[in-house]
């Protein structure tokens, strides 16, 4: 048991809030995506809106410092996006990252880089970072296998370079295909940067061709603005207005919509964001969470305070994320006397709360949608949230847009 003095951050009780405006974060997977297109071009784009979160931080720093040594800290989709980005550049590069990075597999990406004709050796476990890139001299197929329904972030890495390979790429995607919206997401972009690309059954195939300069701006974070659905949802009254989100969104996570649809929560598109509004709860049955895996916690919190025994499928890539969200989710649910129990193979159930304790504390296991997951429940007790700062992943303004809606808090050590 580590001695370390933690912090916790206290959430005092609160269910009626009125009528706010949230200024919304902007979307770390756009950001990530056209920082990498953007360095493809050389960076000569006009990107504005870029998201503060630390995972889009740090890839601004990697790209524009460009040391001998890429090291992501935490953040996924950065260790992904530029191994991809250093070997089709031709350099040599070590990736690593936090001990915890360092046990997120990457083994299929690589062996899709080594397909290509990347030189990649891995300095420690075989299929794991830390690992050393020594270029791609030389084209050596333009066609990949690779699984569909393990990561979509390394099909999206091996996308974004497919223009810039002598040859183009063919990617064939075998298996059942998951998170199947970010993989659109990444060749809309790509779209909106030039380039043309073919999307049949499942093959996708890019052939080599230059990204075109353009000005992009972009979208507010649907994954960001799901916590406020939540807690809306969760609480006795209120309306919220969220801003800077489209209704015809690239993003995936827009689908909290349908979802909070069905646990009471309407939403109307206005100029510049949605506006939440209470409305009865229909019932949520079940819902498959395969190309929206980051929204499973935030409604899982909800529909076991709600008291939806919802069943959940397509978790299966939340098992090697920032953390094994399925067992994280599990311990904490407990905590006020829910589960989120597995009825059979890759299926589970949502067994809500009957009895609320007078405060819970939640461990957020350096997962950043942890802490904000388990935030609505402060519409039904107090509670104390570990390691507060965990956020700063991905929305480091959250507990400062907390205090707009009138939430009191304080910090303890």
């Amino acid at each position: 048991m580590s001695t370390e003095t933690k912090t916790v951050l206290q959430l005092h009780q609160k269910s009626e809030f009125n009528t706010t405006t949230i200024p919304l974060p902007s979307s770390k997977s756009e950001s990530n995506r056209v920082l990498v297109i953007d360095a493809l071009t050389e960076g000569k784009n006009k990107i504005t809106n870029l998201a503060e979160a630390r995972d889009t931080q740090t890839m601004i720093r990697l790209l524009g410092k460009n040391p001998p040594v890429f090291d992501v800290l935490d953040a996924g989709t950065t260790m992904r996006f530029l191994t991809a980005y250093a070997a089709v550049t031709n350099q040599n590069k070590v990736m690593t990252g936090t001990p915890r990075m360092c046990e997120r597999p990457i083994g299929i990406l690589v062996d899709a880089l080594r397909t290509v004709g990347a030189k990649i050796h891995y300095l420690g476990v075989e299929g794991y970072p830390p690992l050393a890139i020594h270029g791609l001299s030389e084209q050596l197929s333009n066609k990949v296998k690779i699984r569909g329904d393990v990561s979509s972030q390394y099909i999206s890495a091996m996308l974004m370079i497919a223009p810039i390979l002598p040859q183009g790429l063919e990617l064939e995607l075998e298996g059942k295909v998951g998170s199947r919206t970010y993989i659109e997401m990444t060749l809309e972009l790509m779209a909106q940067f030039g380039i043309k690309y073919e999307w049949n059954d499942n093959k996708i195939k890019v052939v080599n061709q230059p990204y075109q300069t353009t000005s992009f701006a972009v979208e507010s974070d649907w994954s960001g603005a799901s916590y406020w659905f939540s807690l809306l949802a969760c609480a006795d009254s209120g309306t919220l207005f969220l801003e800077g989100l489209k209704e015809n969104s690239l993003q995936g996570d827009s689908k909290i919509v349908d979802i909070m649809d069905r646990l009471g929560i309407k939403s109307s598109f206005k100029d510049g964001g949605v506006l939440l509004q209470k409305q009865p709860v229909k019932g949520l049955d079940k819902w498959d969470f395969t190309h929206c895996p980051d929204l499973a916690q935030t409604v899982a919190v909800t529909c076991a305070i709600l008291g939806q025994n919802a069943i959940f499928t397509g978790l299966e890539s939340l098992k090697i994320k920032e953390t094994d969200r399925i067992l994280a989710l599990q311990q904490e649910l407990a905590k006020f006397n829910a589960d989120l129990k597995e009825i059979e193979p890759e299926v589970y159930q949502v067994i809500p709360s009957v009895t609320m304790p007078s405060e819970v504390e939640i461990h957020t296991y350096d997962d950043h949608r942890m802490g904000m997951a388990f935030m609505p429940l402060l519409t039904k007790t107090r509670v104390l949230i570990e390691d507060p700062a965990v956020v700063n992943k991905s929305y480091p303004s959250f507990w400062k847009h907390c205090e707009l809606l009138g939430i009191e808090m304080e910090t303890k050590s």
